[in-house]
């Protein structure tokens, strides 16, 4: 199993991919609108879908959750004093566990003989159009969408991104981020009130052990 940092090489374009996650931080938020967290907003620009586990079924993450027992067993437990000596046993862990110890998974090759490294450079995505709403509004820091005098309540996690906003009928406006609808709003309430979730995949199935190769970077 090899581990990449997606900000390294993951282009601005990349449809029909998703990220496989469990439901905790950093990847989503319970509070947020739809679970969503910054990071996983972020992935959405980037054009990269979001695949959420069930709760209380890490099978279907399996060999992430697995290389994270591995760690745990081999970094941390004991913990090292001070951070300094648990970065210099996570430091060392890349190494064997990419270089040094043979995967059953991978016929006993080893990750680093088998993991390319993304041929796409990261670029920053453009920003959002909305050709088919009546506007285009960014959120506030505060996760509001400002009209005129009006506050409306979003979510902080999409503080700073740009949304569209259409008149769907008469004084109720539906709320959509890049191609997802996220909710309503009308002329009395002052916040969005949620639509049906556009995220929710249909169906969750086990990681295929084919899928790809994980590998551990610094």
């Amino acid at each position: 199993m090899q581990i990449n940092s997606p900000r390294r090489h993951l282009g601005p374009t990349i449809p029909h991919f998703a990220i496989r996650t469990d439901n905790g931080v950093p990847f989503a938020s319970g509070n947020a609108l739809f679970g969503l967290s910054k990071l996983s907003v972020w992935w959405l620009r980037l054009g990269i879908n979001i695949q959420r586990i069930k709760p209380g079924h890490p099978e279907q993450n399996g060999r992430h959750e697995r290389l994270h027992l591995t760690l745990k067993t081999e970094a941390t437990k004991p913990a090292a004093f001070n951070f300094l000596q648990q970065q210099e046993r996570f430091d060392n862990f890349i190494g064997v566990y990419n270089n040094e110890r043979p995967h059953q998974a991978l016929g006993g090759a080893y990750p680093g003989d088998l993991y390319t490294p993304s041929p796409r450079v990261y670029e920053t995505p453009g920003e959002p159009e909305y050709p088919y709403h009546d506007r285009t509004v960014r959120v506030t820091r505060c996760g509001r969408i400002c009209l005129g005098r009006r506050k409306i309540n979003l979510s902080s996690v999409f503080a700073g991104q740009t949304i569209g906003i259409r008149e769907v009928d008469d004084q109720i406006w539906q709320v959509s981020f890049l191609e997802y609808d996220l909710g309503y709003f009308d002329k009395e309430r002052d916040r969005v009130e949620p639509g049906p979730n556009p995220f929710v995949p249909d169906k969750v199935l086990t990681m295929c052990p084919e899928q790809g190769v994980n590998h551990v970077t610094g």
